[in-house]
């Protein structure tokens, strides 16, 4: 595993020289943790003051409501990280972070990744800047989220998330991060009620898939 340029591809780290990683790590005291399938990393009210990093596998961001009812806010996936603004904000955890596969992470200090190291690193400022762009980019995640949420039938909240991630991944055909339940949980709909939409819009000429590959067709787009 070449962890200098899975952390260089990250947010987090972006700017930064390969040369310096492995003396930032110390300073942010970073430390890495395999972990099993279905594992819960942090819990709903936890408190954390660190940042995680994946370097292999993935890990699903899940809430649930008072009845129990769970639903998928987000896939972390490798080079990605979670935990920011709750390790900022030193309140308890109000979502639960799970591993999707068996997973690698690395987790930095966040009290050492926001202030200025007393050693002098060369590339701590860029980690500060980063910072504050990762916290940006989450906050534009969620409102994405928001817009499919807020589309009135199943459908409508299928083709959304569907067009956001052609658009995203830049092809017509792409390959989502979630099985049929992990979609359902994700738009909050019924799986069943998702599942009878896809085969309609698929007989409707609207889009092709296969397990997690979809395919849109460009009019329909």
């Amino acid at each position: 595993m070449d962890i200098v340029r899975i952390l260089q591809s990250s947010t987090l780290f972006s700017g930064t020289g390969g040369d310096e990683i492995p003396h930032l790590l110390q300073c942010l005291e970073g430390r890495t943790s395999d972990f099993p399938r279905d594992y819960t990393i942090i819990d709903e009210g936890d408190y954390s003051d660190e940042i995680g990093i994946v370097l292999s596998g993935s890990v699903h961001i899940t809430r649930h409501d008072f009845w129990g009812n769970r639903s998928l806010v987000a896939n972390i996936g490798v080079g990605e990280s979670f935990a920011e603004a709750l390790a900022c904000t030193a309140r308890p955890s109000e979502v639960s972070v799970i591993t999707a596969e068996q997973c690698t992470i690395l987790f930095l200090n966040v009290h050492k990744v926001i202030t200025s190291c007393e050693h002098g690193c060369t590339y701590h400022h860029t980690l500060i800047e980063n910072m504050v762009r990762l916290l940006s980019q989450r906050n534009q995640e969620l409102m994405k989220k928001i817009t499919h949420l807020t589309k009135r039938s199943t459908r409508e909240k299928l083709l959304s998330y569907l067009s956001s991630e052609a658009q995203r991944q830049q092809s017509q055909t792409f390959t989502i991060p979630f099985d049929r339940q992990q979609l359902a949980d994700y738009l909050c709909v019924e799986r069943s009620a998702m599942s009878s939409e896809l085969s309609k819009m698929q007989a409707d000429g609207i889009l092709d898939y296969q397990r997690r590959e979809f395919t849109l067709h460009h009019e329909e787009v």
